[in-house]
C-alpha cells in the first residue's frame, strides 16, 4: 500500500517570490508562506500561532508566482512535503523541509487578483481558466446513481 503525501496551506506571503533557473532551463520560484492559528490560553486570553513554511514551485507555476505573487498577499497552496539534504563548506549536513507546490489559488479582493487557480498540469490538461478539464470519455452516463 502507497501511502498520501499532500500539504494544504492558506496563507500570506512573508517575501516576493525569488526566481531561479535550473541548468535545464526550467524556472524555479521560492517563497515564504505564514499560516497563523489564534487560540486561548490556559488563563484565557487570545493568543497567535505563527509557523513559517518554505514553498517551492517548477515550471510555469513558478513563472506565474513570481509574475503575480508579493509579500502579503493571501494564497491557497497545494502539493507535497519534500526533506532534502546537503552538506554546508565545513562539511556539516543540513536539512531543510519544504513543500513543493502543484497548485496555486491567489485569495483576496478581486482587484488584487484573487480567485485564480494555477496548477502545474500540462496545458493540454487545463481549460482557458487554468483549471483541471474531465478527460474525453469520463462522463458521468455510466454511473450507477
Amino acid at each position: 500500500m502507497s501511502g498520501v503525501n499532500k500539504a494544504i496551506l492558506v496563507g500570506n506571503l512573508g517575501s516576493d517570490p525569488e526566481l531561479r533557473h535550473t541548468g535545464s532551463g526550467t524556472t524555479v520560484a521560492n517563497f515564504s508562506l505564514a499560516t497563523s492559528e489564534n487560540f486561548k490560553n490556559r488563563e484565557g486570553e487570545r493568543q497567535t500561532r505563527t509557523e513559517w513554511h518554505k514553498v517551492v514551485a517548477f515550471g510555469k507555476l513558478a513563472e506565474i508566482c513570481g509574475q503575480y505573487l508579493q509579500k502579503g498577499k493571501q494564497v491557497y497552496i497545494e502539493g507535497r512535503i519534500q526533506t532534502r539534504s546537503w552538506e554546508d563548506q565545513a562539511g556539516n549536513k543540513k536539512y531543510t523541509t519544504e513543500v513543493i507546490a502543484n497548485q496555486m489559488v491567489m485569495l483576496g479582493r478581486a482587484g488584487d487578483g484573487g480567485s485564480r487557480i494555477v496548477t502545474d498540469e500540462p496545458p493540454e490538461a487545463q481549460d482557458e481558466d487554468g483549471g483541471s478539464q474531465i478527460p474525453p470519455g469520463d462522463d458521468d452516463d455510466d454511473l450507477p446513481f
